[in-house]
């Protein structure tokens, strides 16, 4: 056997009862966001409340109750999400619904319910995504073969899409309609809808995407300032250039852990939106690096785990795992990807990492669903295995008769 043979059989999660690379790259990418947000919220902390731990006290209670609600998902079994997946839409719905009557506004926009007895504000655009993934899976099984053959039950989710964008529309919050849509686009991809169809609506995407940005003079601010921020640096460019430096600022190794400074005041959102900037300037091109490398195993071992469940039969359960994939990585991605600036500027967290109870919440009970699959795909094909074995054991024997030892039939022939 070979190193490399030997190097793959040791890393393999295979014998283990779940996959412990995923379990890893989420819990590293918790501990680093709780010392990312504890890094850029000081001094902004200290101004605003006189207390510089008072958003990584948060933080870390965010943190701690996200862990709880994603051990208790762990517990739910796979099958109570497919039979719940049309509730879960209309609740999907009816909290987007509800921003637009009673949400909180911040920052000109209304994304977040104030629930009484709730300690922090609940944006109905993370549980939305949750529940638009539940129902979708559960659909595409229902319906996989019309879906790869006819339009019309290609169309329908796209349907229930545009309901969920038009609400996410009006908040706004056009990030989310992105990552949904990404999602949703994905998600009949991999369940093999043809080609064709995505090009044509690529081009009908692309095409309202124009007309909304020229209907808005800030969308095409923002736009413009996304191709040259430092057209106007201290305007409309403002965020991105203050990203950028600090991009600049951090080199190969960075300037330290704590030693930004960026985050004193320069850099709006440095612990919410922006904090992939922080640790790009604190822990330079090796520390970012090293976090988009979480994120690709994490997505990389989610696609795994649905790939399993797909070859075990388990269909529902590999479409949930592809759409969670889908979602945090393209989350990850475009925030990713606004902080250095090669997108126009939008208001999305990065899964795992940055500042918010709802973001954390769902990211949690996200990857707790993966490792559910993960554990009962396993355990239904070591069920399946030994029942295998012995079917074909069966198949391969005479009628009425067992099969020989391999040493007593060499006897005989002798």
């Amino acid at each position: 056997m070979s190193r490399l043979a030997r190097l793959r059989e040791r890393l393999s999660t295979a014998h283990q009862p779940f996959d412990g690379w995923l379990v890893v790259a989420a819990l590293s990418l918790l501990l680093i966001g709780w010392v990312m947000v504890t890094s850029a919220s000081t001094e902004v902390a200290s101004s605003l409340t006189g207390n510089a731990w008072y958003f990584s006290i948060r933080h870390g209670t965010f943190l701690l109750g996200s862990l709880v609600i994603g051990a208790l998902a762990l517990r739910v079994p796979i099958g109570w999400w497919k039979a719940n997946g049309p509730l879960l839409l209309l609740v999907g719905l009816v909290l987007l619904a509800a921003v637009l009557v009673a949400g909180r506004e911040v920052n000109g926009s209304r994304r977040w319910l104030s629930l009484p007895g709730v300690p922090f504000n609940l944006q109905a655009s993370e549980i939305a995504k949750l529940c638009l993934i539940a129902y979708l899976a559960g659909y595409l099984e229902r319906f996989l073969p019309q879906v790869r053959r006819q339009w019309g039950a290609f169309l329908r989710p796209l349907v229930v899409l545009g309901l969920y964008g038009g609400l996410l529309i009006f908040e706004p919050d056009y990030g989310a309609v992105v990552v949904m849509t990404g999602c949703v686009m994905g998600m009949l991809m991999m369940a093999g809808a043809p080609w064709g169809r995505f090009l044509l609506l690529m081009v009908l995407v692309a095409a309202l995407g124009a007309v909304v940005a020229i209907a808005e003079p800030y969308r095409m601010a923002r736009l413009t300032s996304f191709v040259d921020p430092w057209a106007d640096q201290f305007a409309s460019g403002y965020q991105l250039t203050q990203a950028l430096i600090a991009f600049g600022r951090g080199h190969w190794l960075g300037t330290g852990l704590g030693n930004s400074v960026q985050k004193l005041f320069y850099l709006p959102e440095a612990h919410t939106d922006f904090v992939f900037a922080v640790l790009a300037e604190e822990l330079g091109l090796v520390g970012a690096i090293s976090v988009i490398g979480l994120f690709a195993l994490l997505v990389w071992r989610a696609m795994a785990v649905g790939r399993r469940a797909e070859l075990a039969g388990q269909a529902f359960a590999a479409y949930v795992c592809y759409g969670i994939a889908l979602v945090i990585g393209a989350q990850a991605f475009i925030n990713i990807a606004v902080s250095s600036g090669m997108l126009p500027t939008k208001g999305l967290t990065l899964p795992l990492l940055s500042y918010g109870g709802s973001s954390l919440m769902v990211s949690c009970i996200m990857v707790a669903m993966l490792l559910r699959v993960d554990i009962e795909t396993r355990q239904a094909v070591r069920r399946a295995s030994p029942t295998a074995a012995r079917d074909a054991g069966t198949r391969r024997a005479p009628s009425g008769k067992t099969p020989s030892a391999p040493g007593k039939n060499k006897g005989t022939q002798a």
